[in-house]
């Protein structure tokens, strides 16, 4: 007993030193993901696309990061793409309940005053817009800049492409450990029936906040879904995906990447910046690129 107790008083500061370092490592690597991001780009094909191929940026989750003075790199690397817009997926500010709704907001606003200087921008709802106890204010300052907020609405581009952002009650984001499934014909009930209403078949983009929603997107007939909110799983495990969701879904397969559901794809962004879990590990925030191509 006496040669046990002296060797683990031998042992113990050892592996005490080595959790420590493993530790420190550990938090280093966080902060230096949290504060660069990196850039991806999908390819989307289709029939549809008719008049001409387009670029968009597709932002997610900012939840009031700043890179950098005022966003400036991402500004940079926003406008180095040339995009003819942009796509805003929600969570770009921050608001809890417990505040009463009020957003913490100004890093989004000025970063998308001055995208929309340059792009067009359309935003579209994600569970932290949705708390916001008086959204009015908010959006006045947006719209004033030449933001579009599609809030259960539709803007159609040309003949071939309608772009549909849908605000999905918040009482589905507030599952912990449960993955919640929307009713059929909870997005019909929304933005309406998919489809144009002058009869053009046009390419249908949805930005819909929470991917867990992809079979009643598809139901609902989308050709492409943008999707964020997990924050690309927090941890991301090579061969196996994200760890983690911010309601502490564990393994979701749908942290971030490219889906197919039937003729229907979603695309999921890393998003950019943290919130209730404030660790990314071999998750970069994510700027995404998306082109959409004549098939």
């Amino acid at each position: 007993m006496k040669i046990l107790e002296k060797n683990l008083k031998q042992i113990l500061p050892g592996l005490a030193a080595a959790g420590a370092a493993a530790g420190a490592a550990f938090y280093a690597r966080s902060e230096y993901e949290k504060n660069h991001f990196v850039t991806g780009t999908y390819v989307i094909r289709s029939e549809k696309i008719r008049e001409k191929d387009r670029k968009f940026i597709f932002l997610t989750d900012l939840h009031e990061k700043r890179f950098g003075i005022d966003n400036a790199p991402l500004v940079r690397a926003i406008r180095r793409e040339a995009p003819d817009g942009i796509l805003v997926g929600g969570d770009m500010v921050v608001c809890r309940r417990s505040d009463g709704g009020k957003p913490i907001c100004e890093a989004t606003i000025s970063l998308l005053r001055r995208l929309a200087e340059d792009f067009p921008v359309w935003y579209s709802y994600g569970n932290h817009e949705d708390r916001i106890g008086e959204t009015e204010p908010f959006f006045a300052r947006l719209r004033e800049s030449g933001v579009r907020i599609l809030d259960d609405e539709s803007e159609e581009i040309g003949s071939d492409l309608r772009i549909t952002g849908c605000r999905v009650d918040e009482k589905y984001y507030r599952h912990v450990l449960t993955m919640p499934e929307i009713a059929a014909g909870t997005i019909e009930r929304h933005v309406g029936s998919c489809g144009s209403r002058d009869g053009e078949e046009r390419f249908e983009l949805l930005m819909l906040h929470s991917p867990l929603f992809l079979k009643a997107a598809a139901a609902w007939g989308a050709d492409l879904v943008l999707s964020g909110h997990f924050h690309g799983g927090t941890v991301r495990i090579p061969a196996i995906g994200g760890l983690m969701t911010p309601q502490y879904q564990f393994f979701c397969p749908y942290c971030a990447g490219g889906f197919e559901e039937g003729k229907t794809r979603m695309i999921v962004g890393r998003g950019l910046g943290t919130h209730s879990v404030n660790i990314r590990i071999n998750d970069m925030p994510e700027l995404l690129v998306l082109k959409l191509v004549r098939g």
